[in-house]
C-alpha cells in the first residue's frame, strides 16, 4: 500500500511527532513495508479457525483461595518509610 508524504505527515502529527523530510521518507518506507505485510495477513483464510484456538495448552496461573497467615501490622509499618498511629503516612493528594 503506497503512502503518500502528505499521509505521513499527518500520522506523524497524530503521534506528536517533528519529523525531519529524511525521517519522513524512511518512515513512508517502512510503514508501507508494514502495511503491505498486514494486507498479507488479511488474504489468508482463518475461518475454520476458532478466535480462542490456541498452541499453548490450557493452564489457569491462580491458585485456590485459602486463609493463611499474613503479617503482623508492626512488621508491616516498620518496613513504611513514614507512619502514624498504625498506619502508612503518604503526602495528601489534595489541597
Amino acid at each position: 500500500m503506497a503512502l503518500t508524504r502528505e499521509e505521513v505527515e499527518h500520522i506523524a502529527h497524530l503521534a506528536l511527532l517533528n519529523l525531519t523530510a529524511d525521517e519522513a521518507a524512511r518512515y513512508r518506507e517502512q510503514l508501507e513495508a508494514v502495511l503491505e505485510y498486514a494486507a498479507r495477513l488479511q488474504a489468508v483464510d482463518t475461518s475454520s479457525i476458532h478466535p480462542t484456538t490456541s498452541v499453548l495448552a490450557p493452564l489457569s496461573v491462580t491458585r485456590a483461595d485459602e486463609p493463611r497467615a499474613s503479617l503482623a501490622p508492626e512488621e508491616v509499618l516498620r518496613q513504611a518509610p513514614d507512619r502514624a498511629r498504625g498506619m502508612f503516612r503518604v503526602p495528601p493528594v489534595f489541597d
